[in-house]
């Protein structure tokens, strides 16, 4: 299974910053489909976020950044648990387990750390595309 064009504009949409136009697209996204292809599409984009943002595992680093989305608005605080939300990032760079993470946990995590990874990076269109076009290659990669 591969990603498919609609995933990968769902995640454009929600990385543009395309608020209504995410939330609809991702209402109209298969849910067997989007189970496997979406959510390995936000983790690859996640993991390439984090490897453009962070030059190494240091925790002073990822704990400011996550305190920092985290106040971003109130919503957030209570959505991200920070140790958590910390851990992934770790694990996006090294060997940590996050198994015990469960799925939906780890999603809602990957998304909202992403949009801040993003968010921080101030794209242009192009630049978003470019994110979304590397994630696509990633993931299909990884469901191959």
């Amino acid at each position: 299974m591969a990603v498919t064009d609609e995933q990968v504009a769902t995640l454009r949409a929600q990385l543009a910053g395309q608020v209504e136009e995410h939330r609809q697209l991702l209402d109209h996204l298969d849910p067997d489909a989007a189970r496997k292809g979406y959510t390995a599409l936000i983790a690859a984009a996640f993991s390439l976020a984090v490897e453009r943002r962070f030059n190494s595992a240091s925790d002073v680093g990822i704990i400011q950044f996550v305190s920092d989305v985290r106040s971003r608005a109130p919503e957030l605080a209570e959505r991200l648990d920070p140790r958590t939300a910390e851990r992934i990032v770790r694990a996006a760079m090294s060997d940590e387990d996050i198994n015990d993470i469960n799925t939906e946990t780890l999603y809602r995590a990957q998304l909202i750390l992403l949009g801040g990874l993003i968010g921080d990076e101030h794209l242009d269109a192009n630049g978003v595309d470019r994110v979304v076009s590397e994630a696509r290659k990633l993931a299909d990669e990884w469901l191959a």
